[in-house]
């Protein structure tokens, strides 16, 4: 039976969240799940893997990163189409044909993705699309981030990016835009790689008639250095990737001289030496060209 659906999701330390996603996915014979783990502690893949005897798991010995971990299961994958979805989200109703409808009503439809709501309180909407990143300051906002979800954003439409935290792919597309880049490692891949996407022709869409609830950086922390580096660092590193998108110096100018001067001070004053010194290494990588070959573990 020819595989329709390849499922990859990332697992690094994350057992608890990896097993709670698998057992919302109704498996099937036309699908297949991948668990790439990322050199997780404890010997996390052999636990799935013992568990979930219909999942293929995959070790890697060193973290690849979140690119790298999906690049790692797409190359293994076999579907027509690659669904890379978060190992901290879960299904509520498994509707990804909704999805599949939506990538097949055009060949132009590269990538394709849900509804993404947080998985506490009420589960307000964390994305419904997003809007385009301004030129200079990179900045943009996911739509309906916060809001109670009353409906206002049922209707499918074209987005600028997709969201890493789901996203289903034509398997052609990757084959002629290319994999996630790995320079980023964490944070800004999913951004680069739409627009690898747009730049080959293909739109991407959101699809309201699926949705997934997402518990959101349960992996890396909301204040860590792993995440202060790697905002700082790859919002360079997409600018220099994508001259043709922004003002690139003027961006590169802000970045610096406005965004890190602010939250170096704003860390001086909360005693966050560790965030300062995270923030002075970005900088510092990207400004001698260390961002191909460093990572911050």
């Amino acid at each position: 039976m020819k595989i329709e659906v390849s499922i990859i999701t990332i697992n690094y330390n994350g057992l608890e969240d990896t097993c709670a996603l698998i057992e919302t996915i109704p498996f099937n014979e036309n699908m297949e799940v991948i668990v790439v783990d990322n050199a997780s502690k404890n010997q996390e893949a052999d636990t799935i893997a013992r568990r979930y005897p219909q999942v293929k798991v995959i070790r890697s010995d060193h973290n690849l990163g979140f690119a790298g971990g999906n690049n790692l299961g797409i190359q293994a994958a076999q579907g027509k189409y690659l669904f890379l979805i978060n190992n901290d989200t879960v299904f509520k109703d498994f509707n990804i044909l909704s999805l599949i409808g939506r990538m097949e009503s055009s060949p132009e439809i590269g990538i394709v993705c849900p509804k993404i709501r947080f998985a506490w309180g009420n589960h307000p909407i964390q994305f419904a699309g997003y809007t385009s990143l301004t030129k200079v300051t990179i900045r943009n906002r996911a739509i309906g981030f916060g809001e109670d979800d009353h409906g206002q954003y049922d209707a499918p439409h074209p987005t600028p990016y997709a969201h890493g935290a789901a996203m289903l792919i034509r398997r052609e597309a990757i084959e002629r835009v290319g994999l996630m880049p790995e320079c980023f490692f964490l944070y800004y891949e999913e951004i680069d790689w739409s627009m690898m996407f747009t730049r080959a022709g293909y739109q991407i869409w959101y699809e309201p008639a699926c949705a997934i609830y997402h518990k959101e950086s349960q992996a890396t922390g909301q204040n860590s250095p792993l995440r202060t580096y790697y905002l700082t660092r790859n919002r360079l590193l997409l600018v220099k990737r994508n001259p043709e998108e922004f003002s690139k110096y003027w961006s590169y100018l802000y970045l610096i001289l406005v965004v890190a001067s602010r939250d170096i001070l704003k860390y001086t004053f909360s005693a966050r030496f560790d965030l300062i010194k995270a923030t002075f290494r970005a900088l510092c990588d990207f400004i001698f060209n260390k961002h191909l070959l460093s990572t911050y573990l």
